[in-house]
């Protein structure tokens, strides 16, 4: 690892015209989960002008109004009112193409008094966390996403001269593998009709001074504001959107490695979405623990078989001495169990908790989140911790 470097991550609102997708996505699964914890879903949905297309398949007893979850999903985001002709939750075109899952998938997956419920899908997922931020997060994409998030909130509260759909990028100075400064922030943000260049300037100017730490002298930052002049036209009014098409924004920034599945509309049977929440878990205990400053996991899974067919672990030459990576899988091992149902039963995934997932990334959450976002607990540092000296 060099000893000073440069990284760069990204983070998009959720208005940006994928984070719609997956916020709709999102929506509708937590409609299914909220009247049957056990329904089976998966769902895509692509918006562009006046049109919004979801797809799919579900098995559940009771089928939510969609039309009523989608428009209002939409409507939360901020896409109403005379300002979006172009993309309105009231009179937006809805193509529904939702059908019911296939049996095949269902007998490979349920469990029954000869086999434990297998995975949905194979797959191989990886979690990740480093001391980079109190939140453990890699610094990069963490102030992406609160810078972002704070814009959002300050139109929800009343700063009307922005719109919904907005961009930012954060590269930050590591020495050592910490980082120390901010190189270049980079704010896309779309506005209202006759707002000025220096009106959003300023904005983003008084966000950047409320999010970054002083320490990492954002002052002395390369800052730029929507850099082609005015974004006015923004949303799915001005470009198509795909569910999960934003997976490194998901995720850690590209700061670790990505299985490559996407997570909105998926049920928690699904490992895609799982197992990379039980792989940040996992990952973000170990650091908690003080085993090591950063740690990647992977997870990897096979259609109808329950147990992972393998764990990789990484600290990047940051490991406590006296550890070995054998030591962690198998405190790992005996603190969790990795099959799916254990992953959904040990973080309590069957609840109507993703429509808040689906924007501003699904890890690094606050503290005050940490209900709903249960893998970003840190409840078992303490026994990996004893599982460890018991091997020891």
């Amino acid at each position: 690892m060099p000893k000073r470097y440069y990284f760069t991550s990204e983070s998009v609102s959720e208005g940006h015209p994928d984070k719609v997708c997956d916020r709709i996505s999102d929506s509708i699964l937590d409609a299914f989960l909220e009247k049957e914890p056990e329904a089976r879903v998966a769902v895509e949905t692509l918006v562009t002008k006046n049109l919004v297309v979801v797809a799919g398949e579900v098995r559940s007893k009771e089928i939510p109004d969609y039309d009523t979850v989608i428009r209002e999903a939409i409507r939360e985001i901020g896409y109403t009112g005379k300002d979006n002709s172009d993309f309105n939750a009231d009179t937006v075109e809805i193509i529904n193409r939702i059908h019911s899952q296939s049996n095949e998938i269902a007998q490979g997956v349920d469990e029954d008094s000869d086999k434990e419920e297998g995975a949905g899908d194979q797959g191989l997922m990886f979690g990740y966390a480093s001391n980079d931020t109190e939140d453990l997060m890699p610094a990069p994409i963490y102030y992406a996403h609160k810078l972002i998030r704070r814009m959002a909130e300050k139109r929800k509260n009343g700063e009307k001269r922005l719109g919904p759909d907005a961009k930012s990028q954060v590269t930050f100075v590591y020495e050592d593998g910490k980082p120390v400064a901010v190189d270049t922030i980079l704010i896309s943000h779309q506005h209202m009709d006759g707002v000025t260049q220096a009106d959003v300037k300023s904005i983003v100017l008084d966000t950047i001074q409320e999010i970054i730490p002083a320490h990492f002298s954002p002052h002395e930052a390369k800052i730029f504001v929507n850099p082609t002049g005015s974004f006015n036209y923004g949303g799915p009014g001005a470009d198509t959107g795909l569910t999960g098409r934003k997976i490194i924004v998901d995720t850690y920034g590209g700061m670790s490695r990505h299985g490559g599945g996407a997570f909105s509309g998926k049920d928690p049977t699904k490992v895609d979405r799982s197992a990379a929440y039980m792989a940040r878990y996992l990952a973000k205990n170990i650091v908690a623990a003080g085993f090591a400053d950063c740690c990647e996991i992977q997870l990897c899974y096979a259609i109808g078989v329950a147990e992972p067919l393998a764990i990789y672990l990484d600290t990047f030459d940051t490991m406590k001495a006296g550890l070995t990576h054998d030591d962690l899988i198998k405190a790992i091992r005996e603190t969790v169990s990795l099959t799916p149902k254990g992953i959904r039963t040990h973080l309590n995934l069957n609840r109507p908790i993703y429509t808040q997932s689906s924007s501003y990334g699904h890890f690094g959450r606050t503290a005050t989140e940490a209900g709903h976002f249960s893998w970003e607990k840190t409840d078992i540092a303490e026994k990996l911790k004893a599982a460890v000296r018991i091997a020891a």
